[in-house]
């Protein structure tokens, strides 16, 4: 990616393969059970932030890498078809990220991770694209990647950072400090929070509690995703939090609905709008995806096919 891009959102993070395994449910320690099908599909969740980002109106390049493997055309083949930048992606000798997605019959996932070329995006590869990064409006960011790469991100980023620390990894708090918005589920709320309270564990607390402790720790903002109960949202004064509704839908496999709500969320910052308006607007594009299999390849192509929220019309 040169340093002349003019991507809206940079998205720093991991790239696989998902191999997806539908099963009536998920099988217990040692049993062995029959599945129903199975598919191979692009992901990894910095891929599946950028494609989302890209299919919800915004402008988006990636740095990331994938081996030389043949699941590299694969990890990639959605990204080249809607246009996203990926001059920034690394081909480096040896295998693509790979991911192993079991699905059960009511939409639970269970995901087990090799990481693959995306152990190599640490901080050197990360400074190489300092320049990109300096220039980007919007910076995502996940926790798929080296810890080294994430922080060498943050150093760089002068725009809006968005922190999607899933899976939580230890990182420098100044980082986690630096998002606007931190985008965490109520599980990597209480493990973050870990982290900003010299490593006390964090008590099994409600969703809104659990913002407001992440505020108080100094988040500038918080997005704290509930699933199919919407998500909890913090800004500005820290004691006030505005709760964003799901849509109701039918799920048929959140895998990659998280990173759904993420991709369209930085689109909308990029775009200018509010945190509110632009989480409502990702709620019903996480909500689409859900309602189809996989992840990359359930994300909407359109934003008229979004199903609506509850409460007024969406404009």
């Amino acid at each position: 990616m040169s340093a002349e891009t003019d991507a809206d959102v940079l998205v720093i993070g991991s790239l696989n393969t998902d191999l997806v395994i539908r099963a009536p449910r998920h099988p217990l320690p040692g049993e062995t059970l029959h599945a129903s099908a199975v598919s191979t599909l692009p992901g990894g969740k910095g891929a599946n932030q950028a494609l989302a980002a890209a299919r919800a109106g915004a402008r988006t390049a990636m740095i990331g890498a994938v081996g030389t493997d043949e699941n590299a055309q694969v990890a990639l083949s959605l990204l080249r078809e809607s246009g996203v930048d990926l001059r920034g992606v690394d081909a480096l000798e040896g295998p693509t990220g790979l991911a192993v997605v079991t699905v059960s019959d009511d939409a639970e996932n269970s995901i087990l991770v090799v990481s693959g070329a995306n152990a190599e995006v640490g901080a050197d590869r990360v400074r190489a694209h300092a320049e990109q990064i300096a220039a980007a409006p919007v910076v995502v960011l996940q926790g798929e990647i080296p810890r080294e790469g994430i922080e060498e991100a943050a150093r760089h980023c002068t725009g809006r950072l968005i922190l999607n620390l899933a899976p939580v990894i230890a990182v420098d708090p100044a980082v986690i400090l630096a998002a606007d918005p931190l985008v965490v589920n109520e599980h990597e709320a209480a493990l973050v929070l870990e982290q900003l309270t010299t490593g006390q564990d964090a008590p099994a607390e409600e969703p809104r509690r659990l913002v407001q402790r992440l505020r108080a720790a100094g988040v500038r903002s918080v997005v704290l995703t509930l699933g199919a109960e919407g998500s909890l949202l913090s800004e500005g004064e820290p004691g006030v939090l505005v709760a964003v509704p799901a849509a109701p839908i039918d799920a048929v496999d959140t895998t990659g609905a998280g990173d759904a709500f993420t991709g369209a969320l930085a689109a909308g910052l990029a775009a200018g709008q509010g945190l509110r308006e632009a989480a409502r607007r990702a709620s019903r594009f996480a909500a689409f995806s859900a309602q189809r299999l996989g992840a990359q390849s359930s994300y909407s192509r359109s934003g008229d096919e979004l199903p609506a929220l509850p409460g007024p019309a969406e404009g």
